[in-house]
This record gives structure tokens, C-alpha cells and sequence, in this order.
């Protein structure tokens, strides 16, 4: 899915918007193994469940697995579409 604008972002070839919260925390699955998403930013902050749900909804996360102890944190991992969202979005701005 594209055309997901969230506010000012960055857009991609194929015309795919991100906002900047919702680049952050993407990115941020490039780092981990299998593409692990994380609950919580640099600053030990919850991720909004919005910028999450939208990931989802764009095709770019999806759900990993339900936590019984905390059925409403959604913990998510990249999707091969996300990665490539970002790589092209790297891409462009060098």
C-alpha cells in the first residue's frame, strides 16, 4: 500500500510517504535479527500505537507474535516491503 501520509515526510520512487516517526521506527529493524520492530524508542519512550497500526496497514510491519502479559503492545517486524521502502528512501537522499 502507498500513499500513507502521516504529516511531512519523506517520499520514495514510488511515490510511498513516510513521516519521520513512522522512518525512525522502521529503521530501526534493519539493526535487529529477523527485522524485530521495538517497542520502545532511544529514549525508552512507547512508540505510538498509530505510527505502528499505520506501518501495518502500509504493508511495511506486520504483527511478530501476541505477549499474554501485555496483549496491547504490538510487537511487529519488518516486512520485506518496508525494507525496501527505506533502501529506496536511502537511496534518494544521497
Amino acid at each position: 500500500m502507498t500513499g500513507v501520509n502521516a504529516g511531512p515526510g519523506k517520499r520514495g520512487a514510488s511515490g510511498t510517504v513516510l513521516s519521520a516517526a513512522q522512518r525512525r521506527y522502521l529503521a530501526r529493524g534493519l539493526e535487529q535479527a529477523g527485522g524485530k520492530l521495538p517497542l520502545f524508542d532511544e529514549h525508552g519512550q512507547e512508540y505510538d500505537a498509530r505510527t505502528i497500526r499505520a506501518c501495518i496497514r502500509a504493508g511495511w510491519a506486520e504483527p511478530w507474535f501476541s505477549n499474554p502479559l501485555k496483549p496491547d503492545w504490538l510487537v511487529c517486524k519488518l516486512t520485506e516491503e518496508g525494507r525496501q521502502v527505506l533502501e529506496r528512501l536511502d537511496g534518494a537522499d544521497g
